[in-house]
């Protein structure tokens, strides 16, 4: 699926979802506690080789660990990128026991560190995207195009206009706004294209809705494309994840995607 070539209905329906959704109290809440300060990635790391390596250990974490991954990444922040990449693996398993996978994990700083070293910091912070989250994803062990876009997107920092994709948005997000993507896992990419260009088109709307509903600090002249993802994110946790019964069940979404007759057959059901 070529990104632009996306029907105007999945931009209109998303439009419509995205201005419903940043007006509900719970998904405002979410996106005040992570938009400024995101509790998975913080911003007083600030090597990016750091934030690449755990950004690619946040995931396989659920929500409800994330203090415990804080606390990995605080130490290993503070023990810095050159000191854990020469570290044994003994080592390393200790340090990220809490979090799980050692193997796994330990497997991707390793490889990490040679996709770093083998390519200039000009290439990684300000390359093309596109081409360097596939060339992260084909060359990184344990990385897949979710990982790479999350590294990528830390890396270049919040608003640099990378707008990452879990799996949800894949099952469940892409069907409710009617957008047809592959079924191998450049899906994610495409999704992720799908999501800049739109970011893109309605830039202008999103920046009043975001001044207008959430208290949170926009960079001059940023489109507001970290703020669209983490409205993205909350609504799908607690609206799409599980059938709410506000949220219409047809796919794609009726006109008015919440509150609608499908929402209120399906609550007498």
């Amino acid at each position: 699926m070529n990104p632009h070539e996306a029907d105007s209905d999945s931009h209109q329906r998303l439009t419509r979802l995205v201005t419903l959704a940043s007006a509900q109290h719970d998904v405002t809440i979410d996106v005040h506690a992570n938009h400024d300060e995101n509790r998975w990635w913080p911003t007083w790391i600030t090597d990016y080789r750091m934030r690449m390596l755990v950004a690619g250990w946040s995931t396989r974490i659920s929500y409800n660990m994330i203090n415990t991954y804080s606390g990995v990444v605080d130490r290993s922040a503070h023990i810095g990128f050159d000191t854990l990449k020469t570290m044994p693996d003994s080592e390393i398993a200790a340090l990220i026991q809490p979090l799980g996978l050692p193997a796994a994990r330990i497997g991707y700083l390793r490889s990490l560190t040679d996709f770093i070293d083998s390519h200039t910091d000009t290439y990684l912070l300000h390359g093309d995207a596109t081409t360097v989250i596939a060339d992260f994803a084909d060359q990184v062990a344990h990385a897949s195009y979710k990982v790479a876009q999350c590294s990528l997107l830390y890396a270049r920092g919040y608003h640099c206009g990378i707008i990452p994709v879990d799996s949800g948005m894949i099952t469940r997000l892409a069907p409710a706004v009617g957008l047809r993507l592959s079924s191998s896992a450049v899906a994610h990419e495409q999704m992720r294209l799908y999501l800049q260009a739109h970011a893109d088109t309605n830039g202008d709307h999103y920046t009043r809705l975001l001044y207008q509903q959430h208290a949170v600090a926009l960079p001059a002249r940023a489109n507001p494309s970290w703020w669209l993802h983490l409205v993205l994110i909350y609504f799908k946790r607690r609206y799409l994840n599980q059938p709410h019964p506000r949220v219409c069940q047809r796919r794609p979404f009726c006109d008015q995607i919440m509150d609608c007759t499908h929402s209120r057959a399906m609550a007498m059901a």
